[in-house]
């Protein structure tokens, strides 16, 4: 198993630092289990996407530009969001040319790529007996390339991968599998009536399956289509797939 020798620097998205910590804490137990050497840089901050998406470019850049300066010198920067490094990877750059941002830009991956990709991960350990399905957000579609998406081409999902080492994993895929959950970020402020509904439509999917448990690579999903589910009380269970992976893990 390939794991790097340079140290692996966490980056951990503002919303699961103030609201799911413990997907943060999974992930950073995961990197060391399987012998990375994980540093958190304690000046990160938001990674500018929200700013972004509402066309404040000037706070974007700014924040783009303190991420390239707070993870200036690591090798990986790995992190358990599809969004976030969907973001960085794909329209940051437009916004910040300059360096460090623009030899730091490659070195940013999803947690699930960089475990099945990178360290070629074959098992993990511990056990999780439950049937799982999989909402691919977006991002992880359309930015990162997991899954076939709406073309139906067939393409490898590393999210999937990385399923498939816990092993009791029964994943149980929903009939379309690159539909929005509807949150889209300030989508969801500007327009909470839709994007409820795109979110009771997905759970109507996700019933569909019989899965005992919802799981994506993006907490942002599972927190919106969470609050549909409990407002409709729908009983679903989330759990973000670093949590999955990080279930044997002390």
């Amino acid at each position: 198993m390939p794991v790097p020798s340079e140290p692996v620097a966490l980056f951990v998205p503002c919303f699961v630092d103030q609201l799911f910590p413990e997907v943060g804490m999974a992930t950073g137990r995961l990197l060391e289990a399987i012998g990375c050497t994980m540093v958190v840089p304690p000046g990160q901050t938001c990674c500018g996407q929200p700013m972004f998406n509402a066309g404040v470019q000037e706070a974007a850049c700014g924040l783009v530009r303190h991420f390239g300066e707070t993870f200036r010198d690591a090798r990986w920067i790995v992190t358990p969001s599809a969004s976030c490094t969907g973001f960085l990877r794909n329209h940051a750059e437009h916004l910040v040319h300059e360096e460090p941002f623009a030899s730091v830009r490659p070195r940013i991956i999803e947690l699930c790529d960089f475990l099945v990709n990178v360290c070629q991960v074959d098992k993990l350990p511990g056990s999780f007996p439950h049937t799982v399905t999989l909402h691919n957000g977006c991002h992880g579609v359309r930015e990162l390339g997991y899954g076939p998406g709406e073309l139906r081409v067939e393409r490898a999902n590393p999210v999937e991968q990385a399923l498939a080492l816990v092993e009791g994993v029964m994943l149980k895929p929903m009939a379309r599998t690159a539909d929005c959950c509807g949150f889209g970020g300030t989508f969801a402020v500007a327009e909470p009536e839709l994007s409820c509904e795109m979110g009771r439509a997905r759970l109507r999917e996700v019933a569909e399956t019989g899965a005992e448990v919802l799981t994506s690579a993006d907490m942002s999903c599972l927190m919106h289509l969470e609050g549909v589910a409990a407002r409709d009380r729908l009983g679903v269970q989330v759990k973000h797939v670093a949590e999955i992976l990080a279930v044997g893990v002390p």
